[in-house]
């Protein structure tokens, strides 16, 4: 009995010790990645138009379920808030709580996780894809950089346009809100847009595009990483392109924590 359980605890202690190792490999991988792509971007020629093109499919692409989004989480948030509010008499303040929660957390981190699920998972099969048909390695054979061919113009893309539809998704979620202050709960609309600006300030929104900037980064090291390192043909790239998907959530999630913790508890 004793036997048995030293040896679960070893085979145990085996498993959490490789998982270990395969952890830090992998962090080490991404910020290898991510280090290369950083000195890729500032070397010249820039391929100004494979940026143009990866603005397009990340930008453009996604404003209107971005905007759908929004909208619908910033009505849910004055009809919640009106809720609470509503039984202190003080449903003027709904404004100024909506306004917050999409500027702060909600905008910045919907906006990622739209473009995780749509563009991350997009570029994971495209770059995976390009993996097993080898045509990674062929671009190695013609002493072309795969990191600064491929990468370097979605990492720009990315960077710039998470935090265009961040504003975007806060403009819209706030718009969300005033619809259901004015139309149900009889704001007046000047109240309304008053009482949104009072609150805010340009740490709220600094902080929020800042938060953009960093999801921005995770999902686009995240999804090439995950592309580069396919194999195993089509179901390899399916693999791929879950994994890319969940650990951008994943990480998403907790650099907003962490982004959180540093500006409102150790940055005030």
């Amino acid at each position: 009995m004793i036997a048995r359980l030293n040896l679960t605890f070893l085979q145990a202690t085996v498993a959490a010790g490789a998982w270990m190792v395969d952890l830090f490999a992998y962090t080490g991988g991404l910020c290898l990645l991510l280090a290369k792509t950083v000195r890729g971007a500032f070397a010249r020629p820039l391929r100004a138009q494979a940026v143009v093109y990866e603005l397009w499919k990340v930008g453009v692409k996604s404003w209107f379920i971005v905007a759908l989004s929004s909208l619908f989480i910033g009505m849910v948030l004055a009809f919640q808030s009106a809720y609470q509010m509503q039984k202190l008499a003080a449903e003027i303040y709904i404004a100024g709580l909506v306004a917050l929660s999409l500027v702060r957390e909600i905008g910045p981190v919907i906006t990622a996780l739209i473009v995780a699920g749509r563009v991350g998972s997009a570029i994971a099969a495209e770059l995976g894809t390009m993996k097993v048909t080898e045509q990674i390695d062929a671009l190695v054979t013609l002493a072309a950089d795969p990191v600064r061919y491929l990468v370097v113009p979605r990492f720009i893309a990315m960077v710039v346009a998470v935090p265009l539809l961040t504003l975007w998704s806060d403009v819209v979620g706030i718009l969300g809100g005033f619809l259901v202050g004015t139309l149900k709960l009889g704001i007046q609309p000047s109240l309304y847009w008053k009482m949104t600006t009072l609150p805010l300030m340009l740490k709220d929104l600094s902080s929020g595009l800042l938060k953009a900037f960093v999801f921005g980064i995770i999902i686009c090291v995240v999804s090439c990483f995950e592309g580069f390192r396919t194999e195993g043909g089509a179901e390899g790239v399916g693999r791929s392109t879950t994994v890319a998907v969940v650990v951008s959530f994943i990480l998403i999630i907790a650099a907003d924590m962490l982004c959180t913790a540093v500006f409102y508890f150790v940055w005030r």
